[in-house]
């Protein structure tokens, strides 16, 4: 194959062969975002919301309708790229995959696409879900949509690399569990930073989330914690930081050659 030529029918494989396993739990997969998100309304929207009508304007059970959808982004962004990569790895049926006539790039666009397209999907149900509680206005759908598109990428992408480091299970569950999640419940999806004192206000604006989260509800409210621009900017510089390393992975064979 041409280092030119683009390999779709290998890329589409990939791509459905990811897709399939993800029909075969389907029911699973969606039903419990939905039992999710309305555990999440009867705790948050209603106990909290009864004692926090607003935040920013915006009434405290459509705030945190941009949380919710981000919360889900990112751990089924993460979880199923990194098992996707990971089970190869585990079979041993890796070794068949570099082998075959695929660029790594086109091995990380099938996964990665994958990985997206299922969290966009859950995003959506969990929003479509969301707007059963309260009415949900969407100031600028076009970047909603961009932020989502991105943020699934972005972590789909991070999930791939957890895959390829991760030597066991326990290791491919350590990211979700004790990382993104902490980050996420302390990154404002449930609450604005600006309610924060400013010395933890300032130690927030180290979290990424922040900024993924923030750059989503102003999507939805024209309200946000930083500013679009920068949330944009740092959304785009941790994909290429994900880019970066990806990239290093394929040309070292960090734990895929050994």
């Amino acid at each position: 194959m041409s280092g030119l030529t683009f390999n779709r029918r290998g890329v589409w494989a990939i791509y459905c062969f990811e897709m399939a396993r993800f029909k075969r739990t389907l029911l699973q997969s969606l039903v419990t975002p939905v039992i999710s998100t309305a555990l999440y309304f009867v705790v948050f929207g209603s106990a909290i919301g009864t004692r926090m009508s607003q935040v920013g304007g915006v009434p405290y059970a459509a705030f945190i309708v941009p949380g919710l959808i981000m919360l889900s982004l990112f751990t089924e962004s993460l979880s199923n790229a990194s098992f996707g990569i990971y089970f190869p790895k585990f079979v041993g049926t890796i070794y068949e995959l570099l082998s075959a006539p695929i660029s790594s790039s086109e091995i990380v666009l099938a996964y990665v696409g994958a990985a997206a397209s299922k969290s966009i999907l859950l995003g959506l149900v969990i929003l479509g879900t969301a707007a059963l509680f309260v009415p949900i206005h969407i100031l600028h759908p076009l970047w909603m949509i961009a932020f989502l598109v991105l943020t699934a990428a972005n972590f789909s992408l991070f999930g791939f690399i957890t895959g390829i480091w991760a030597k066991n299970f326990d290791q491919l569950q350590f990211i979700p569990m004790l990382v993104i999640t902490p980050l996420t419940f302390l990154g404002g999806a449930f609450y604005s930073i600006d309610m924060l004192p400013p010395a933890w206000r300032t130690v927030t604006l180290f979290n990424p989330v922040v900024y993924l989260i923030s750059g989503f509800r102003w999507a939805f409210y024209g309200t946000s914690d930083v500013g679009v621009g920068i949330s944009l900017g740092m959304t785009l510089g941790f994909f290429a930081l994900c880019l970066a390393l990806v990239a290093w992975i394929f040309r070292t064979g960090y734990r895929l050659k050994n």
